[in-house]
């Protein structure tokens, strides 16, 4: 790892509890003291919904477009008139590929990621967005 000039720290908290874990907080400590960043986030947080949406389908999961009936769109546009348009989406969909079908694996592009609901979370402050066939577990 270190030779392509990257660092690794093992963690062993599964092991030794806290223990195993306190090289690493030390590491993250002191990479974020660093100011070495070069995070910039995806979308800011005033963008309309839907627009978050569309953002996190084409540029992380490389779809070509996000299929939502007139009743997701309402809903969107209901809480942002409430106040709610500012919170961070969650994208719930299957873990075996970028797309919301589990077969097409890997990260296939040019796909449509149908969005089936859409729950506020205000509580935790996001709102969970449901698409294609998945169950979630319970809080999401």
């Amino acid at each position: 790892v270190r030779t392509l000039g990257s660092e690794a720290v093992l963690c062993k908290h599964w092991a030794e509890g806290s223990a195993g874990i306190e090289e690493l907080a030390y590491k993250v400590v002191d990479l974020a003291n660093a100011g070495h960043s070069q995070f910039s986030p995806l979308y800011p947080d005033e963008m309309p919904l839907f627009q978050k949406i569309e953002t996190i389908a084409k540029d992380i999961y490389h779809a070509s477009e996000v299929i939502a009936d007139k009743l997701v769109r309402e809903q969107l546009r209901t809480w942002e008139e409430q106040g709610y348009g500012d919170l961070p989406i969650c994208m719930a969909k299957t873990q075996y590929s970028f797309s919301t079908d589990p077969n097409l694996r890997g990260a296939p592009t040019g796909h449509a990621v149908p969005i089936r609901e859409v729950r506020l979370a205000a509580g935790a402050g996001f709102i969970v967005v449901i698409t294609g066939e998945i169950m979630t577990m319970p809080g999401l």
